[in-house]
């Protein structure tokens, strides 16, 4: 089965990203795969702190998560994976679309500030050449109406 891979993060046009990715794997019989990357410079702690920081971001991880599950279940019809990785998110996203050849999309949400789209979407649209699987960007500040004709 095809998957779109979308990005949870705590960025606002991550929403736009979500809803994207459940409508059209709801269309199109498709499936929706949620990866959360955690950084690992968030640990350089003392052994003890840093893997109770890991426990915590799993568990804020897999609670905003289940939000976006729930949605995706109840209105969409469309039971999603999470995926917990550590690491940069760039290599972390690459790393999984190799891994998985079911991915066959990657949507990312483009932030609406002056100062561009946001990292993970500049850093992706640099690599796009390379990507096995084409990128889709949806704007942040599409709203949910047009997000449902487009899809």
């Amino acid at each position: 089965m095809r998957k779109f891979l979308v990005v949870l993060d705590d960025s606002r046009e991550c929403l736009n990203a979500m809803r994207y990715a459940a409508l059209r794997a709801a269309h199109t019989g498709a499936g929706v795969t949620i990866l959360s990357v955690i950084p690992p410079e968030a640990f350089q702690h003392w052994m003890g702190v840093g893997d109770l920081m890991r426990a915590e971001a799993r568990e804020r991880i897999e609670a905003h998560f289940e939000v976006f599950a729930k949605w995706m279940r109840d209105k969409q019809g469309v039971n999603p994976q999470l995926v917990i990785r550590e690491g940069n998110p760039v290599t972390e996203i690459l790393g999984l679309v190799n891994d998985d050849p079911e991915i066959g999309v990657l949507v990312l949400g483009a932030g609406t500030e002056k100062a561009g789209p946001g990292p993970l979407v500049t850093a992706m649209t640099r690599s796009s050449g390379s990507l096995p699987i084409p990128v889709t960007i949806v704007p942040g500040d599409m709203s949910k109406d047009r997000l449902e004709k487009i899809t």
